[in-house]
């Protein structure tokens, strides 16, 4: 059921990464500590990434998460010849060992792609070299080079035994659509380890939250426009992840015109025509929200209206070509439209 959000309160928006703090008074020792904010800034993950946590523990936590996030990248990397990813890739048909972890998010990956009937696949990477997202050589392929290629996509023909991976010769597996998502799961909770019970961390746009910010209050986070600069809205949030997908986030215009987007329907091998510009997903675990941007961005407003109805489990707030918002209604009272953006219709996704 959809009904129009014809008012929204007005909120001032505040970028999600700077917040001051103003007390009154003298605060005791812990209450400052508790506030201290502590920021690193790595490149990985082929992204810039950056964490911020609060409090006694946070360098430390930080130090440790740094590390872990080099280490994932050094096992999921496609193009790393050292990588497990890599090895799986170029084996010619025969099993490979990983470790536990590349074999849990794959089987994720997995369980996921069947869940979504495929409108994520992570066997979709010889179509992404093919346009030349995964090297910045941007074409348009051939209809004939894209009907080879999409005989070797099916996520269906990965087998995972235990710990060992086997992949049908030419078919290669990229978990660029998960890979990130789930990385924040896991430094989450070695953060969480480690005493943090408050950060952001910022993923290449991924955002994930511990907790709620160290004066209580939600975490306030700008929604990039995908119709020009600035951001359309704010988005309150706390303890979860909220991560978007969005054909402005990397594109090319080709020789005919017209704009190639990086996320690709596995059906048609083409960018995905689904009526949707932008779909951004929040839930308790990052992985779930990166897995689902991708998947419903190509499922279009229909059939994602049907399976968050069906699944549950999250919320999503849909951006058509018509410039028009689609939001469950989970998160209608935490979503503002910036004053520019009030000509926007908005309607809220009712179970």
């Amino acid at each position: 059921m959809l009904r129009n959000k014809r008012s929204l309160r007005i909120i001032p928006f505040i970028l999600v990464l700077s917040f001051v703090f103003i007390g009154c008074g003298v605060q005791n020792e812990q209450t400052q500590a508790e506030q201290e904010g502590h920021t690193t800034g790595i490149f990985a993950m082929d992204t810039y990434i950056t964490l911020t946590a609060y409090g006694a523990q946070a360098e430390t936590a930080l130090k440790h998460s740094e590390i872990k996030i080099k280490e994932l990248e050094s096992l999921w990397s496609v193009t790393d010849e050292s990588s497990e990813i890599y090895r799986v890739n170029h084996n010619g048909g025969t099993a490979v060992e990983v470790s536990t972890v590349t074999a849990e998010i794959l089987d994720f990956t997995i369980k996921m792609a069947e869940q979504t009937n495929g409108t994520l696949d992570p066997t979709i990477y010889p179509v992404l070299a093919a346009w030349g997202f995964t090297t910045g050589t941007y074409r348009i392929p051939a209809e004939n080079e894209l009907s080879e290629l999409l005989q070797h996509i099916d996520y269906e023909k990965i087998s995972i035994e235990g710990n060992c991976i086997t992949l049908p010769d030419r078919m290669q597996i990229d978990l660029g659509a998960v890979g990130k998502g789930y990385a924040g799961d896991i430094i989450s909770e070695l953060m969480k380890e480690q005493g943090v019970s408050s950060a952001l961390l910022d993923i290449g746009g991924n955002i994930q939250m511990i907790g709620a910010k160290p004066d209580g209050s939600k975490w306030r986070l700008g929604i990039k426009s995908a119709f020009g600069d600035g951001n359309y809205g704010v988005l309150e949030a706390e303890d979860c992840a909220a991560i978007t997908s969005g054909g402005y986030e990397r594109y090319f215009t080709g020789t005919d015109g017209q704009r190639y987007w990086h996320i690709i329907d596995p059906d048609t091998g083409y960018p995905a025509d689904s009526g949707l510009i932008s779909v951004l997903i929040v839930a308790k675990e990052g992985k779930l929200c990166d897995a689902l941007s991708t998947a419903i961005f190509v499922m279009g407003l229909e059939d994602a209206e049907n399976y968050w109805k069906e699944k549950g489990g999250f919320e999503m707030l849909l951006v058509t070509e018509e410039n028009e918002i689609y939001l469950t209604e989970g998160i209608e009272n935490d979503f503002t439209l910036n004053e520019e953006y009030l000509n926007m219709k908005v309607y809220v996704i009712e179970r």
